[in-house]
């Protein structure tokens, strides 16, 4: 979990996704994108250690890519960030992570 807890940590938001033009990854950082929030998204099929990354989220979460981490701190999947979206909750986590 050690490089995912670090790339977790350089950004306020940060997406470890997939490449393959997924509806579910368009559909969280169009989300980010149309709330004027910036998400490194890292593609998990193009990096050199992705299998590896894939291995850490799934002992750490047994959500589904895209996997969302907001300060630092797992959030969750597209359906948690959108759920939190609809409920007003997402924009002070934003906020409280200095991503807004």
């Amino acid at each position: 979990m050690e490089r995912v807890t670090r790339l977790s940590a350089e950004e306020a938001v940060v997406i470890f996704a997939a490449s393959n033009g997924c509806p579910t990854n368009q559909a969280v950082t169009t989300l980010f994108s149309s709330l004027g929030v910036y998400a490194a998204v890292h593609e998990l099929d193009k990096d050199p250690c992705g299998r590896e990354l894939e291995h850490e989220l799934a002992c750490a979460s047994r959500e589904p890519i895209p996997v969302v981490f907001i300060g630092g701190k797992l959030v969750g999947s597209t359906n948690t960030i959108m759920s939190l979206h609809l409920s007003g909750k997402l924009v002070p986590l934003l906020k409280d992570a200095g991503a807004m």
